[in-house]
């Protein structure tokens, strides 16, 4: 479904301009990480007369209401990924910048038993891990 952005944002009462609706559908169909730059190319391509500025206060606006996640991946740039329904982690490629997404049950419980030994009871995380790729012989 590629307009799962658009009825959020219209369930929490924002108003959507065909411009915003353009991009809420590109970061609906995106299936990576994009930054800015990278959305204001894939919405331009459908709607010529959409600036990087309406971009960059819409990614803003979208974030601010909990619609999209930003994620800064050491390279630079934000990067935007649709709120997930579900917890996942992040792998990223210091080689690409591609961003292997990933659900690991033992991390998740190993980071439970860290936080209740240090007295806590884990309410969030974000696990980011970097990586090379393993050169083949």
């Amino acid at each position: 479904m590629s307009d799962r952005i658009e009825k959020l944002c219209v369930e929490k009462g924002m108003r959507m301009t065909e411009q915003r609706r353009i991009i809420a559908r590109v970061l609906s169909e995106a299936h990576d990480h994009p930054d800015v730059e990278e959305l204001h190319r894939r919405a331009h391509a459908v709607d010529p007369h959409i600036s990087i500025a309406t971009v960059y206060r819409t990614v803003r606006l979208f974030d601010e209401a909990g619609i999209i996640t930003r994620h800064d991946f050491r390279d630079g740039r934000s990067r935007y990924e649709e709120h997930p329904e579900t917890h996942h982690d992040h792998l990223i490629d210091m080689k690409t910048g591609r961003v292997v997404e990933f659900v690991d049950a033992e991390i998740e419980a190993l980071q439970e038993a860290i936080a209740q030994k240090l007295g806590y009871r884990l309410v969030d995380h974000r696990l980011e891990l970097y990586g090379m790729p393993i050169e083949e012989k």
